[in-house]
């Protein structure tokens, strides 16, 4: 199979690399305010804007149709000579651009009156950008049944957009996609209102009271992030559809928190991980289904849509950034709950054998670490790591403590005492519920707490139960 994965894309054109940059461009333009949506828990606000923008798209489509129809604008001419091609391209380059401005200020329009009502009508943030976005949403469907029922609105189109038609609407003279250009100048407007207002965004994002305090409007600084996504949104939006749109700017930011905790590293990720994935979509729409289909039954399948691809592949990035992250993954978490847990059962089984040569008392290994329900795997696992590192050796009489091994549970059954001590001195509990919460906390009272303690408790000798408190080591 992964012969045939490489053999796959062997009619790789100028097309299939034009469809990737512009989806890599729309993807790391989604991705960098995306981010920020995702630190300030506004994920959804892109889907919110995408549907806000549709009253504006139905204005700017009537006012377009209006102007051709009285003459102000030439309606193209299709069996018209080179002349007159070049004339009807450059009529659909200025629909393009009317359709985003109207799009773009209607996203602007929803960024403002979700402000205002949050401001006047006191309710949350997620709350007045619901109202707002129905309610638009709502009358550009009224706009379109009662002045364009007639236009055709193809749901795959806004669904996957027109990813692949893409390399073919170019601009005159170039092989450069119309759409790359949208896209990558999105991408280098959102880069530099980042980099101009970073400060601004970081303080307004993590603690707008600070903000506030030196003399910084949050409202504003989130109406502008909230004009840029809605720009972002309406560019990236007829060429990769709603999809994409929206899982690139959910997805890169999330898999890049996954991986990093620091701001600026958390941008950058987020730009490789949007382009990796919609270059990496594309290759697998490619290959994928035919590999897989062929095998299951349905040899017609060919391909898959690219834009939805690319979704797949960043929430595949997703999913494995989630299991094998070196800070936030499943898997490292597992391996620190473990390596957690077995240091827990080593200091029991010391404490436990501290407490024993304590009262002179011999036994053998399953009396020693028994707990009522016999001998475990992991006290065995424990008790075999405490031997590898001497702190426990073996005999002819049982397992004994090293002199090391000594040294380790007097701390632990030191930091035991002190906080049955401190427990009793400080809460009303009798003495039977004092040892299992002193079980617990054993494991994480390091020196400085322990001294802190014990000066504290006028440096004590014995526990409430009369025992010996161990002296530091």
């Amino acid at each position: 199979m992964s012969s045939e994965f490489l053999t796959q894309p062997s009619a790789w054109s100028s097309i299939d690399t034009w469809i990737s940059v512009t989806g890599a461009l729309a993807a790391m333009a989604c991705a960098l305010p995306g981010t920020w949506l995702l630190l300030r828990r506004q994920s959804l606000l892109g889907d919110a804007l995408s549907h806000a923008v549709l009253p504006g798209i139905v204005i700017a489509y009537l006012g377009m149709s209006w102007m051709e129809d009285v003459g102000w604008l030439a309606a193209p001419v299709a069996d018209a000579g080179l002349g007159r091609v070049a004339e009807g391209m450059s009529l659909v380059a200025r629909r393009q651009i009317v359709l985003f401005v109207g799009a773009a200020l209607s996203g602007v329009i929803a960024a403002l009156l979700s402000e205002f009502i949050q401001r006047w009508g006191r309710v949350e943030r997620s709350a007045a950008l619901g109202v707002v976005f129905t309610s638009m949403f709502a009358l550009g469907l009224l706009l379109i049944r009662l002045f364009a029922d007639r236009a055709h609105l193809d749901p795959g189109c806004v669904l996957y957009g027109n990813l692949e038609t893409t390399g073919f609407d170019t601009l005159a003279g170039t092989e450069i996609p119309r759409a790359a250009i949208v896209n990558g100048v999105m991408v280098l407007i959102n880069g530099l209102l980042i980099t101009v207002f970073y400060k601004e965004l970081k303080l307004n994002t993590f603690d707008p009271e600070l903000g506030a305090a030196q003399g910084l409007r949050p409202n504003w600084v989130s109406l502008v992030l909230m004009s840029i996504t809605a720009a972002t949104v309406v560019a990236a939006f007829e060429s990769v559809g709603a999809i994409l749109v929206i899982a690139m700017l959910i997805v890169p930011g999330a898999t890049a928190r996954l991986c990093s905790d620091r701001l600026g590293t958390m941008l950058v990720l987020s730009l490789v991980i949007a382009a990796a994935g919609a270059v990496m979509g594309h290759v697998f729409a490619l290959t994928l289904p035919e590999m897989i289909c062929s095998r299951i039954g349905f040899p017609q399948v060919k391909d898959a849509s690219t834009a939805g691809m690319m979704a797949v592949t960043s929430f595949g990035g997703f999913l494995l950034a989630a299991l094998v992250s070196p800070r936030h993954g499943i898997i490292r978490s597992w391996m620190d709950r473990a390596r957690l847990s077995l240091r827990i059962a080593r200091e029991d089984l010391l404490g436990k054998l501290y407490r024993r040569d304590e009262t002179a008392a011999t036994g053998t290994l399953a009396q020693t670490y028994s707990n009522g329900n016999g001998v475990g795997w992991f006290a065995w696992f424990a008790r075999n790591s405490l031997i590898r590192q001497q702190l426990i050796q073996t005999g002819s009489q049982g397992d004994i403590l090293t002199e090391s091994g000594a040294a380790a549970a007097r701390t632990l059954v030191r930091s035991h005492r002190l906080w049955e001590l401190y427990m009793a001195r400080h809460f009303e509990l009798p003495d039977d519920h004092l040892h299992a919460t002193a079980e617990q906390v054993e494991h994480f009272l390091g020196p400085e707490l322990q001294a802190e303690l014990a000066a504290e408790l006028d440096q004590p000798t014995t526990d409430p139960h009369g025992k010996t408190i161990p002296v530091d080591n």
